[in-house]
């Protein structure tokens, strides 16, 4: 079996087999890198005397408290609510991209990042994040064969990873 089967609960189509280990492999080697980068062997860290604490903290934050926002959400919309008929979820997070909790992960990585600016860590998250693409194309293929034009429809509609900032101005307001 390629994927972990989990059409029985609330609809969902399955995981790719190397989803979860893959993921916790990489967020090892890329905690164990930067943290060995930064603060030990610095071999990578020349930018943070380029680019000022004083930026990087709270843009660091902001993309932390970010991340965490949407793995907490996305989680709590797929695995904390019961729904009478599976089906796609375009609610919430959902409706503003169709990996959230994949995007947290991504979040957080660049995060920790701007935190201490470790070139070799920065090397690991692009490897999680070419993952995180891989895996969220299969899984993709799985919804499409589980929900078929349903999902073809929200993929048209709501976009992979970067939300889109749409502006309306409504009639007779200037």
């Amino acid at each position: 079996m390629r994927y972990r089967d989990h059409r029985q609960a609330d609809g969902l189509a399955g995981e790719h087999r190397l989803g979860d280990a893959g993921q916790l492999v990489l967020a090892l080697l890329f905690f164990s890198v930067w943290i060995a980068d930064s603060f030990f062997f610095r071999f990578s860290t020349f930018l943070n005397e380029v680019v000022p604490l004083v930026l990087r903290i709270p843009a660091g934050v902001i993309l932390l408290a970010s991340g965490l926002y949407l793995s907490r959400t996305g989680l709590a919309i797929v695995f904390g609510e019961k729904r009478e008929k599976p089906g796609v979820v375009r609610k919430g997070v959902f409706g503003l991209v169709r990996h959230p909790i994949y995007l947290a992960e991504l979040l957080l990585y660049a995060g920790m990042l701007l935190l201490s600016l470790s070139l070799l860590a920065a090397g690991v998250a692009i490897l999680a994040a070419l993952f995180l693409h891989r895996i969220s194309r299969y899984e993709e293929k799985l919804l499409v064969e589980r929900f078929g034009e349903e999902y073809r429809t929200y993929m048209a509609d709501v976009p992979m990873w970067i939300p889109r900032v749409r502006f309306s101005i409504k009639k007779g307001e200037a």
